[in-house]
């Protein structure tokens, strides 16, 4: 604890910014928490960061805190706004969705921070507006769905970059989604990284047809800084459609094959996907910036 605190309230911007005084100078202070997302259980889904925000802090301070959590995703929610806004870093840059930090920020706020308390939250975005609510023990994201999927010809490329040779590749809003035929093959890739990198877009999803599960797949975002995603959840904002088109269903249980994995519920709509899933806390803590 920082001696000879003072706390005091800055107003700026229309609210709330905490701030200390002590021994070392002023420190912004933050609630920090994080929490494993699409995940039954502690250690297994995705672990994102979730910074409780008063007021909007800048864009530099947000990347460093997500530098520093290291985690694939922090998500930083602004709960004096209406509705509340949230925003995405990985350790490297900004990203306009994020499905699995979304989760784990409505898993937060539905447990400490509502008020009054809700069972739906409505998030302002630079995906636009999206919404979260809770049905039974799992949390449900509507997002926007990626039916943008032009096909593309680069099974020759992702075959030298993945080690296995896709049945066909297509490009979405914001990553490539690469097709296999068996389950098999989405166990057995080893990506080449740095060739993965160099691809344009955001990343690079492949998925097949699941043996336990509807469908499953792997995502890698090393450009991001992230070179295999656990779970996540915006990838199923394009794999959703795309396996509704190939087999008339529109509800699937989807599973993301990475070494913590993760179980989706997904449920495709006309522009919208539902995307649900459990998570669990981890910690809560405090972030002291130097003001």
């Amino acid at each position: 604890m920082l001696s000879n605190e003072l706390s005091r309230y800055y107003r700026g911007a229309g609210s709330l910014v905490k701030i200390f005084a002590g021994e070392r100078g002023y420190f912004m202070q933050f609630k920090l928490f994080q929490v494993d997302a699409f995940a039954d259980k502690l250690f297994f889904g995705n672990p994102a960061a979730v910074v409780i925000l008063h007021e909007e802090i800048d864009h530099h301070l947000m990347q460093a805190i997500a530098m520093e959590n290291n985690l694939s995703e922090t998500a930083f929610v602004n709960i004096n706004q209406s509705p509340i806004n949230i925003r995405w870093f990985t350790p490297l840059a900004e990203v306009r969705l994020c499905g699995h930090a979304t989760l784990a920020a409505a898993r937060v706020l539905f447990e400490n921070h509502l008020r009054p308390p809700s069972e739906s939250i409505l998030f302002q975005s630079k995906s636009g507006l999206l919404k979260a609510y809770r049905k039974s023990a799992h949390i449900f994201l509507d997002f926007p769905a990626d039916r943008q999927l032009k096909s593309v010809d680069k099974s020759d490329a992702f075959e030298i970059a993945l080690g296995e040779r896709p049945s066909c590749v297509f490009k979405g809003k914001d990553d490539y989604l690469v097709i296999y035929d068996a389950q098999a093959q989405i166990e057995s890739i080893r990506p080449n990284f740095p060739q993965l990198a160099d691809f344009d877009g955001r990343g690079v999803v492949v998925s097949a047809l699941g043996e336990e599960f509807d469908f499953v797949s792997r995502c890698f975002f090393p450009k991001m800084g992230v070179d295999e995603d656990p779970v996540t959840g915006s990838a199923h904002t394009m794999l959703t459609p795309y396996w509704s088109g190939q087999t008339n269903k529109t509800k699937f249980l989807a599973r993301q094959l990475s070494a913590r994995g993760g179980t989706l519920y997904c449920h495709s709509e006309t522009d919208r996907v539902l995307i649900g899933g459990n998570s669990r806390i981890f910690f809560e803590g405090t972030i002291y910036c130097d003001n």
